[in-house]
Formats: C-alpha cells, structure tokens, sequence
C-alpha cells in the first residue's frame, strides 16, 4: 500500500509541472485575517491582476500562489470586506499576511454568502452547501434560538423525518449515516432537547460547511454527508462580550479577547435553558433542560507555528422526579498545531478525544431502581499537509486513526434490594485512513480533483466473538454455541479494508458550467436504531465478525449558472445516485437494548437513493434569499423483508420544497420568513388485526415495510429584527444590540409526526365488531410566539 501512494504522489507530482519548469518561480504566501479581531477569513480570494493565476485561502486562512519571477498587482478580497490591492515584487518567496476592512452596511450588502458571487459556477466543488453564520442568525427560529441544524434543512437535500425530530437527514440517508464535526471532533447526538434546538452556539461558531456527496479524499468514514463546523478562534483585538436573552427559554453569553494581543486569543460561549426554574413550583420534581461551554484558544508561536486548544461541554436533562429521567451529552476536546515547513508546504496535526455518554434511570428509592448508561468514546490522531504546487494544482494528503471503545450497556437493577448486573462487555475498534487529493486546473475552462483514500478497519479484543447460524431470511439468527470464544486483549477479530476512490470535473463556459463527480465511502460504525427519529438512547456499535461495513458509491451532474447585472441570481440544478451494500436493518421484532446478541437481530441489505435538487439565489439588495426544491426517492432491497422487493426508508420525501426571504425595511429594520413544504413519509401500518377478549391487536401479517405514508407537511415561519440606535446624544454607541421577534408556525399547522392505530375508546358492544381508528400525532400544533434581546459590547 505505501507503493501505491508513492507512485499516486509522484503522479500527481508530474501533472503539476505540466506549464514546463524552465523558468524561475517563486511563492507568494501568507495568512488573510479580519483587522478587527484578527480572525482568519476562509474562502478570501487572490487575484493577480492582469493574468488568470489566484488562489483562496484554506479553513486556516493560509494561502500559497507560485509565480514566476516578475511585478505583479495582487488583489486580497472577501465578500463583505474591502478588497486590497498591493504590489508584489517577486524575486524570491514573500510571506504576505494581509489584514482586510469590514465594509459598511450598504444596499448591496451580500447576506447570503461571503464567497465569490460566481464560487458555485467557478469551483469544481458540488454537492457542497456553505451557510455564513450572520444569515443564519436571519432565519425564523423555533422560540427565536438561532440554530444550524434547522437552517441547513432549508437546502437542497436536507431534511428531517419531523419537528422535533434529533439531527438531519440528506438525500434520503439515515442520520447514523452523517458526521457531523465540531473543529474537527465528531460529535454523535447534535441536538439539545430531543431535537428542537442543536448543540451549536451561535456566538462561537464561525463556518458551517455540509458534504452532501461529492467529498475530497481528506474525508470519510459515513456515507451520506459530512457537517464540518468550525469554532471561532477569538478575538485578538480587543475584548469583547456578546449574548442574548430569549423568552421563554435560554439565555446566551460569550466572552473572548486577546491573552496577547494580535499573539494569543480565547474565547467563552455559553448557554442554558431556564424553562425547568419557572416552572419547578409546578412539576413536582419534573425537570427539562440543557446547558453547554464551548471554549478555544490559540497561540501564534512564530510566524510559522500556531496552535488551538478548543472544547465542547454540553449536557440535556429530563427528571421525571429526583430520581428518575434520562440525561446525554457530549464532550470534545481538540487539539490543532499549523505548521509552515516552507513556502508551498503547508500541515495540519489534529488529535482529539470525543466523548458521548448517555443514560436513564427509573425507580422510586433504592430498594427498587435500575439504573443504565452507554457511550462511545474516540481518540483520534490526523495528520494533513498541502503542497501547493503552483497555481493550478494544489495537492492534499495525510491520514487519520481513531481508536474506539464502545460501550453498549452499564446496567444495574435492584429489586427488593438484591441487586443484579446486567452490564454488556464494551467493544474496541481501530479505524485508519491515508489519503491524497490533487486539485488541478488544465486550462481556462476545464478543472479536476481527483483522489484515492485508503481505509481499514480492526474489529479488536477483549471480548466474547459469536458465530450465527443460518436461519429463515428476516428472522432472527442464533448463534452456533460451539464457535463461541473469548478474545485477548487487543486481539484481531476481523480486519475490513476498502480503497475509496474519488473524482469531481468542471467545464465553464461564460456564466454557466458543468460539473460530475463520483464518490465512494465506507462506514464501519453504525446506529443501532429502528425508530424514525433516532434518541439520544439509541446505541452505537462497530463493523464485527458479523455486521459488514457499509459501502456507497455515489455519481451526480450537475448545471450551474448565474443571472442578472453583477450575478445577483445565483442558480443550480443536480442530479445524483446512490447506491449502498451492507445497509443496516432489523428482523421482526427485534431487541435492540441490552441484547449480548445484537448482531443475531441485524440483517443488511441493499439501498439506493436518486433525485433532483434545485436551487435559486438571489444574493444582494434590498429582498434576498432562496428557493430550493429537491424531488428524491431512497429505498431498500432486504433478504426477507417484504418478499425481497424494493420498499421505501422511514427517511424517504418525494417532494420537499423550502423558501426563504429577508427583506431590509430599513437600515435597523429587517423581516425574514420561511416557508417549508414536505412530502409524508413511510410507516409502517398493520395489515391484519386480532381480536382477543375485546381487545384489538393490530400486526403486519406479510412483514411489509413503510407501506403507509403520513400526510404532508408545511409551515411558514417569520421573524423581525429591529437594530437599537446605534448613536446616544450625537455620539456612537460602543455596544450594538437588538430584537427580534419570531411566530413560529404562523397559522398554527398540526403537522403529523407519525400515525399510530389502536381501537376506539368507546366500550366495545357484545356481538358488535371492535371499531380501531388511525390517530395523528403531532409534536408542535399551535403558534409559537418568542422574543430574544441580543447584545455586543
């Protein structure tokens, strides 16, 4: 395998001097920052004037041109600052940090990106959503908490099964099937509060970016997307303190500032819902609620090394009285070091540990309780470099281990004060990757990336390793006594290895271009779930002897192009496939919580998921905003499972249509709303009833899937934010705050979340057929009114 990634390097090494190296070139280079806080500025472009050669900075604001030797105008912009053009005197290699202006507020204000307005015509990305944190914070919010998770919802192929559903879905996948990373931490329940809000403070975050399918080789280790988060690295200016006060549920404060100024910074953000003190008096004992701390800080050693330090704290509690309730949460811990080697040779160290711990506990005192929790716990080492070439070809590589130790149950219960364990052994894994991406541009109009990851996984001891016998398609399987056997410690049980090619194409003509990509990706840790909308109890397990690692392969085409004077429209139209091996499902009945034969219950299949999305932007003015409409079909094909023929996921929406508005009604007065509009999706419904003493009992007698779809649903939200004046007696305020006022679920839709059947209430009359009904259930079925006071200083 090390041959293979030689001679791969050295290939992509020739492709990049195809101009010819006779003449002398040397590299311009650097880090672009914001000159009020010194935060880095990803995505700002390089733009050397007179000439087709630039460049952007990567997610640490660094950046590398390679010209030859000459006089050059150089132009450093951002969207939102003012562009900078300095002259470049290239003799030699130059380091050139550059520090850009925040821009006033104007009428051609950009909210909706701060990336060039033709990056989605010009990159060879696709399948990529980028979201800016200052449009976020514009969308119409649940209870007026800005929120990341729910914006992302309203793009192209993302959805959810519901309101109040636990993470996102994406063109049809499951939610075990994202990673979602928090400074490059996998974080595995994303949600506070059973859904309705995400761990995500708004005040600390700085990029949200979402893969939806066409990932660089750097990536891996889930099939359906990937959510990179990046945590701001604090103000290295001035101290500064911002916040917000919502009614009726949480407040928010953040604290950063320099340690030494323009060397060192932190940042403090922290929040916490306080529904549960108000309504203590009346609960008796119940209680509902959420906090968590994200911190960073960072230090510039020298003009060549820098390092960050950042953490994630966050915990949900549910009591139901003093001693029974569930409570969950994560911890992260991450640990980066950017290092300069020369002046083309730019690395990244990441280690980190993740931590997901989750738990209920039941029983009125301790003679009668029991008590159970699980968690999953990653330490992880990454190490990445990019070589930047010259300008048309950039080359990433590196690899990634993590170590996993699973545990699937600490159980203990008392009964009439015997106690009795019934803990579940943990399971350790290993998982690794190497990986090298080359993106290179031959010419104007024609750009490629291309890349090969390579991964493994060991499936490792202590531990019991069980053998399964055959048994009838979808039902469960039991295991072969005679193969049973004890593992030794860091024993290898059972190795996986795949090769996870990636390409992506792009060929622009004028305001247009055209782009495919091709993806593969394999996913050897999976979420043990049969519900809708998975909970925060719901247990993770690795790849064994008995449960194959999933496998997608993914193609999409896509047309790009943008509209109107200065690219105001911004459009998109993709088309995609997917198509998945060793997809995870479960027999008929089976027992997923506390079951030392899990894998016995777990039968895996074939799936596929195809669609269309379109989007349209219009991105300046005084009204901006979106539409984006994604028609979309996933499905799976299982041994045993609905006569082996093709049937639709819980996950499944054949039409999903979002809109979203902001209106500038003055220079301190903006409106915004959004519109969503959702296909039903699958369930599960009886095909046959018995009637036993009265009593109704409903089954599916030919073990069909989702063979029922919920009705639609569809809400429109708003929200207006009104700017405090930002001048006292003639002279300007230090601090800016403002309010905003939020109707969620503006005409009070009912949406359905699910349906279940069960007999009518009424007494049953002797000699009469039991009547059964179908009831609706809906998580949120009123107006929702909310006002939050946001502040900075």
């Amino acid at each position: 395998m090390t041959r293979l990634f030689t001679a791969v390097l050295l290939i992509f090494g020739l492709a990049g001097f195809h101009e010819g190296s006779a003449q002398q070139k040397f590299a311009l280079n650097g880090y672009i920052t914001d000159q009020s806080n010194g935060e880095a500025l990803i995505g700002a472009t390089i733009f050397v004037r007179g000439t087709q050669n630039g460049t952007a900075t990567n997610v640490y604001g660094f950046y590398s041109l390679t010209l030859p030797v000459g006089e050059y105008e150089v132009e450093f912009s951002y969207i939102g600052y003012e562009s900078q053009v300095m002259p470049v005197s290239l003799g030699n290699d130059l380091r050139l940090d550059v520090e850009l202006v925040q821009q006033g507020k104007t009428l051609e204000e950009v909210v909706i990106t701060d990336e060039p307005l033709d990056v989605n015509v010009s990159s060879v990305e696709m399948s990529t959503e980028k979201l800016e944190i200052q449009t976020i914070k514009k969308i119409p919010a649940f209870l007026g908490e800005v929120d990341v998770l729910k914006s992302l919802q309203l793009l192209p192929g993302v959805s959810s099964v519901g309101e109040g559903s636990a993470g996102f879905n994406v063109r049809g996948g499951s939610v075990g099937q994202n990673l979602v990373l928090l400074d490059e931490a996998p974080v595995y329940n994303s949600s506070h509060l059973f859904g309705f809000f995400s761990v995500f403070n708004p005040d600390a975050v700085k990029d949200v970016k979402l893969y939806k399918g066409s990932l660089p080789a750097n990536y891996g280790g889930r099939l359906a997307s990937i959510l990179d988060v990046r945590m701001r690295e604090g103000n290295a200016k001035e101290l500064e303190v911002s916040g917000g006060v919502g009614l009726p549920v949480f407040s928010r404060l953040a604290i950063q500032g320099p340690i030494a100024k323009d060397k060192a910074s932190f940042i403090v953000a922290g929040r916490r819902s306080y529904v549960d003190l108000f309504a203590k008096p009346f609960t008796d004992g119940a209680t509902l609620y959420f906090y968590d701390l994200t911190t960073k800080v960072n230090y510039n050693i020298d003009s060549r090394n820098r390092i960050f330090l950042s953490g994630y704290f966050g915990r949900d509690v549910f009591k139901f009285d003093e001693n029974q309730g569930f409570n969950w949460g994560n911890i992260t811990t991450t640990f980066r070091w950017n290092h300069i080697f020369n002046s083309r040779l730019f690395s990244n160290v990441t280690a980190f540990i993740s931590n997901f711990d989750y738990g209920f506990s039941f029983g009125e005192s301790n003679q009668d309780k029991f008590d159970w929790d699980s968690s999953i716990i990653t330490y992880s080492f990454k190490p990445s470099f990019t070589y930047f070439i010259n300008p048309r070809n950039e080359i990433n590589f590196g690899g990634d281990l993590n170590y996993y130790d699973f545990n699937p149950a600490r159980a203990i219960g008392v009964s009439d004060g015997v106690t009795q364990d019934i803990s579940l052994n943990d399971k350790f894994s290993l998982e690794g990757a190497l990986y090298v991406d080359n993106t290179q541009e031959l010419g104007s109009n024609l750009t490629l990336r291309y890349g090969l990851r390579y991964s493994f996984f060991h499936y490792l001891g202590p531990g019991t390793v069980y053998e399964f016998l055959p048994s009838t398609p979808g039902d469960r399987r039991p295991p072969n006594t005679e193969e049973i056997y004890e593992a030794g410690d860091g024993e290898l049980i059972q190795a996986y290895q795949n090769l996870e090619p990636r390409a992506s194409v792009r060929y622009r003509f004028g305001k247009s271009s055209i782009k495919a990509s091709y993806a593969r990706t394999a996913q050897y840790i999976h979420l043990i779930s049969n519900t809708a909308a998975p909970t925060p109890i719901d247990i993770w397990t690795p790849s064994t002897n008995n449960i194959q690692p999933q496998i997608g392969d993914q193609f999409a085409l896509g047309y790009f192009r943008n509209f109107g004077e200065g690219d105001d429209f911004e459009t998109s139209l993709e088309v995609y496939y997917r198509d998945t091996k060793n997809q995870v499902e479960y027999v008929r009945g089976a027992e997923l919580f506390i079951n030392e034969l899990l894998e016995g219950d777990i039968i895996q299949g074939d799936g596929r998921a195809y669609g269309l999305e379109l989007s349209v932007k219009k991105n300046k003015g005084d009204l901006n905003g979106w539409i984006s409409y994604t028609l979309g079909k996933t499905e799976l094909q299982v041994d045993g499972i609905n006569s082996g023929e093709w049937y639709p996921t819980r996950f499944d929406q054949t039409h999903n249509l979002k809109v979203f508005a902001n209106y500038d009604l003055s220079e301190r007065t903006s409106l915004s709303a959004n519109f969503s509009y959702t296909s039903g999706t699958p369930i599960t419904a009886p095909t046959s009833r018995l009637t036993v003493q009265g009593l109704v009992i409903p089954f599916n007698y030919y073990n069909t899937r989702n063979n029922f779809r919920i009705p639609a649903s569809h809400r429109l939200d708003v929200s207006l934010t009104w700017q405090m004046k930002r001048e006292k007696k003639g002279k300007a305020r230090k601090n800016e705050d403002y309010l905003v006022f939020s109707i969620y679920n503006v005409y009070g839709r009912r949406n359905p979340f699910s349906i279940f059947f069960a007999q009518e209430n009424a007494r049953p009359i002797v000699g009469q057929p039991v009547e059964s009904l179908a009831y609706k259930f809906s998580i949120i079925g009123s107006v929702v009114p909310s006002v939050s006071y946001n502040f900075r200083f």
